[in-house]
Formats: C-alpha cells, structure tokens, sequence
C-alpha cells in the first residue's frame, strides 16, 4: 500500500520539468509584451511635442535617415531626455527588486527605506552650501547614497542583517536625512532654494548625451554582476538558515547583491534626482505579470522603464499647460499603493 502512495519519481521530475518550461515560456511572452510597450512609448515620446514628428519618421531620424530638421529635434532634444528616463527607469526597478528580494519585503526598496533621501540631502548640501553646479551635484549624490547605504546597513546589522531591522533603521535614517533636507532649505535664499527643489522632485529636464553615456557605462557593469548574483539572491530568499545549509555565504553574498543594488539606486538618482515610488512599485508589478516568486529582474527593469517613460510623458503633454517634473508624477502614482500595502499589511498582521 505504500507503493501505491509513494509518488513516482520520473513522472514528479516531468512535472516540476514541465512547470518550469511553463515559467520560463510565460516569462520570455511578458518580458517581450513590456519590451514592445517600452518601445512604443519611446517613439510616441520622440514623436509628440510643439514640433511634432511622424511615428514613422522617429526610428529612421535617429539613424540618420531623416532631413535635418528632424534628425536635429529627435537627436539633440528629444531622444536624450527619453534615453535617460528609459536607463534611470531600468535602474530603479532592478534596484527595487534586489532590496525587495533580500528583504523578503515589499516596502523595502531604496526610496523607503532612506537611500535616495541620503542622496537627495548630500546634492542639496552640495548646491546650498557647497555651491556647485551641474555633475558635481551629480557626484555628491552618488557618495550620498553609498554613504546613507552604508549606515543603513551597519546600523542594522546584529550578528547579520534582519528584513525588519533593515527596514526600519532606513526608514530612521531617511527620516532623519529629509528633515536635515528639510533645514538646509528653510535657511538658504530663494532662488538657490529653487535648484534645489527641481533637482529633490526628480526630473528629466536638460537631460543630454552626457547623461546617457554615464548611464550606459554605469550599466554596462552593473547589470552584468546583477545577473551573475541573481541565483544567489534567489537562494537568500528561502531564508538564511536555509541558505548557509545550501553552502552559501549568507553575509558575503548579501553584502555583495545589496552593493550592486544600491550602486543601481545611486547612479540613477546622481542622474535624475531621487523619482520616488518606481523602485518601490516596478518590481511587484514585475512578479505579478510574469507570476514568479523571484526577483524577476529583467521584468522589473522593463517595468520601471515603462513607468519612467509613461510618466515623463504624462507630465510633459497630457496634464495641464505647464509641463510638469517626472518625479511628481510618480508621486501620485505610487502613494496610493503605498497606502494600499501598508492598509492590507496591517490587515493581515504581518509586515510584508
């Protein structure tokens, strides 16, 4: 009778086969579905403006194949500032998804949790006080957030790192960095005051070439050590018990997966500002289409281009007469969620 109820170990292996050919199937069909969004919004976006162009015009404009006229609107103004967004996007949502996964945390993602804050005082202090321009302000706020992520993480650790403690000490350490922000703006003249504030909401505004190749270089290393570290990062997230008994160095490899993730946040924030809620929503919309309990990175990437791009759009052309900064935008969309998750967290007595 035993017999009868011990499962057959071939047909076990053709399920757990067959629902991972499933998975990876339905994967492949979301990340392409998002791929041909993320494109489509990119030609809309570079055809749209007081100079419109054709949609059919905007890929051959942009290798060359259009009149002057067109070439100089899509390359100089227009395709730079869409470029950034879709990077500065990207960045944020795989930054989300490695801070969610480690955390094992839906509220943990570097805007929550105090990173961009650390950045958003150390480029406020830097044009307040330091008094400078331009990609200096770009570099403060990089150090800013390694910095933050760094006491964020030595704050938090006992005898290793906890989801909660993690959490909490970056939402201190955020609370105190935006308070400080907070000072340095009520004790400066207006007019500094106002650069502050535009660079603080989060804005694609005068983005140029330059911000582009920074992005591009900066991903060109990150993403590739992101993949390498992703089946450890899935390995983190069946618990660090589990972990250590499968032979992986916890502490060593959290420590190296939460580098790259706040190195993400950081390079995209130095290029941006600090665009709240991407990072925070672009990864649980990733798991959600592609139905995986991972990290879902590449979804996650996509998602957060998408929303970047979506929303910059939104605020440029579709509300109001005056265009309005990405990071406003973002904004609404993702306080509402934010209400949401803590709402529905609080329901069901449990803190993620």
């Amino acid at each position: 009778m035993a017999a009868h109820l011990t499962a057959d170990p071939g047909t076990t292996y053709q399920v757990i086969a067959r629902s991972r050919r499933i998975a990876r199937a339905r994967g492949i069909l979301v990340g392409a579905i998002l791929a041909a969004l993320v494109f489509v919004v990119f030609c809309v976006s570079l055809s749209v403006g007081d100079f419109p162009v054709p949609v059919s015009k905007v890929v051959p404009s942009i290798f060359g194949q259009g009149d002057r006229a067109t070439e100089f609107i899509i390359n100089r103004l227009r395709l730079p500032r869409a470029l950034t967004g879709l990077l500065v996007g990207a960045a944020l949502g795989m930054s989300g998804a490695v801070f969610q996964s480690i955390a094992r945390n839906p509220l943990a993602s570097p805007d929550i949790i105090g990173i961009t804050a650390g950045a958003s005082f150390s480029a406020v202090f830097a044009i307040l006080i330091v008094g400078v321009t331009g990609w200096a302000v770009s570099g403060f706020a990089l150090v800013g957030a390694v910095l933050t992520a760094l006491g964020i993480y030595l704050l938090a650790w006992r005898q290793g790192v906890s989801s909660y403690r993690l959490v909490l000490v970056g939402i201190g350490v955020g609370s105190v960095a935006v308070s400080a922000t907070s000072y340095l703006l009520t004790r400066s003249k207006v007019e500094i005051a106002q650069q502050a504030l535009v660079w603080i909401t989060g804005s694609l505004n005068a983005r140029d070439w330059t911000h582009v190749r920074s992005l591009s270089l900066a991903l060109l290393v990150l993403v590739p050590l992101l993949l390498v570290l992703v089946r450890r990062l899935r390995v983190l997230q069946l618990g660090d018990d589990t972990a250590a008994g499968l032979g992986l160095p916890v502490e060593k490899s959290r420590l190296a997966v939460l580098l790259v993730g706040v190195a993400l946040a950081a390079v995209a924030t130095a290029a941006a500002g600090p665009i709240g809620f991407v990072a925070f929503v672009a990864p649980p919309i990733a798991r959600w289409l592609s139905r995986s309990p991972g990290p879902s990175v590449i979804p996650a990437a996509l998602v957060g281009a998408l929303v970047v791009s979506v929303s910059d759009f939104a605020g440029q052309h579709l509300i109001g007469d005056t265009p309005m900064p990405v990071g406003v935008i973002t904004g609404v969309v993702g306080a509402p969620y934010l209400l949401f998750l803590l709402a529905r967290v609080n329901r069901v007595g449990r803190g993620g």
